[in-house]
């Protein structure tokens, strides 16, 4: 077995960087002109039924005000009721030709049930599932005295997606529908003081990866990798290291650093572009690639940056005035960044 196991390290790498020379280019020159085709031949959701979960705000919301344009009814999901009828109203208005509003939490798994039943009866159909439901902490691991706080994290982001998925794949295979999953750049990005939420994404983009096998082409999927958007997570909204609901503007300035935030409204009308194209992976901004190739290519020189960008000097306290905060020109964000950013006006509920 060592024999074999010695030849396949010496064969397989050499191998394998050849076979990529001669297959990579012309397939990417196939993706191309299928790109192309289906930016002509993209689908219609019209009349189309399209369930989302974390649509009280952010690019949930906004998924929604979009697909209302497009003419399709939904679904949607939150733990606000108040803000899901305010979003009710607002899709309605847009063209949306049929709304209805699921108060529900994702950490439970009968809660997940319900929606996709309450969605399924009213309707009598599914085509669309947007996993978009998601909390984030903004916390040292070794800030957490009762590590348990954070658990919310991953039954939120992670199982809430999971839980979710499995009570629509059914319906969805009926339809040949679509699954959109909302991860984010972390889930490939070692950004400090995230680490549980880095971990949920990954997670979350692993799984649907695998589905992507067992569906096969019954059910397409489409993983959503964001950066740094408008939302109230970038305006400070997060788990605490106590495990309680924050609002904290400094610890978001100073996470979000010297990078610009995009505009919501703009994310969302590219992510239900891309997704009815057929598109399996969209970042946006599309720029954010860069920490993605960067990692591949020079982990090392990944870990050294982000570590001088955001983590404090050795003896200097862990929570504030990292240097990526220290760096930022003055009234940067003023500029760069949406208003709701500068002025954040949410609640912690």
């Amino acid at each position: 077995m060592g024999l074999i196991h010695m030849f396949l390290n010496l064969v397989l790498p050499p191998f394998t960087f050849f076979t990529l020379l001669l297959l990579v280019p012309p397939y990417q020159a196939f993706k191309c002109f299928i790109s192309f085709l289906a930016f002509f031949f993209h689908e219609n959701v019209a009349g189309k039924v399209v369930l989302i979960t974390g649509a009280s705000s952010g690019i949930g919301e906004h998924l929604a005000y979009e697909y209302a344009k497009r003419g399709a009814n939904l679904a949607i999901s939150a733990r606000r009721e108040n803000r899901l009828r305010e979003v009710t109203d607002r899709a309605l208005e847009l063209g949306a030709p049929d709304v209805i509003a699921v108060r529900a939490d994702v950490s439970s798994v009968d809660d997940c049930r319900r929606i996709v039943e309450e969605t399924v009866k009213h309707f009598g159909r599914l085509d669309h599932v947007v996993n978009n439901a998601g909390i984030t902490h903004v916390c040292m691991i070794e800030e957490v005295d009762d590590i348990t706080n954070l658990r919310p994290v991953m039954d939120i982001n992670f199982w809430g997606s999971v839980y979710t998925t499995r009570f629509a794949v059914p319906h969805l295979r009926n339809t040949g529908g679509k699954i959109i999953a909302i991860s984010s750049i972390g889930s490939s990005s070692p950004l400090p003081r995230m680490s549980i939420y880095n971990a949920s994404k990954a997670a979350m983009s692993a799984f649907f990866e695998t589905l992507r096998v067992e569906l096969g082409s019954d059910i397409h999927i489409t993983i959503v990798t964001p950066g740094f958007i408008e939302s109230e997570m970038t305006q400070g909204k997060g788990l605490g290291r106590d495990g309680k609901l924050t609002l904290d503007q400094n610890i978001a300035d100073e996470q979000v650093g010297i990078f610009p935030v995009a505009r919501v409204d703009s994310c969302a009308r590219e992510i239900v572009n891309r997704a009815c194209r057929g598109e399996r992976y969209v970042t946006e901004p599309k720029w954010f690639t860069f920490s993605y190739w960067f990692k591949v290519f020079v982990p090392e020189a990944t870990e050294w940056t982000t570590r001088m960008l955001y983590m404090t000097s050795p003896g200097e306290p862990a929570s504030y005035e990292a240097p990526t905060k220290k760096i930022q020109p003055a009234g940067a964000h003023k500029i760069l960044d949406p208003e709701t950013i500068q002025t954040p006006q949410i609640g912690t509920d």
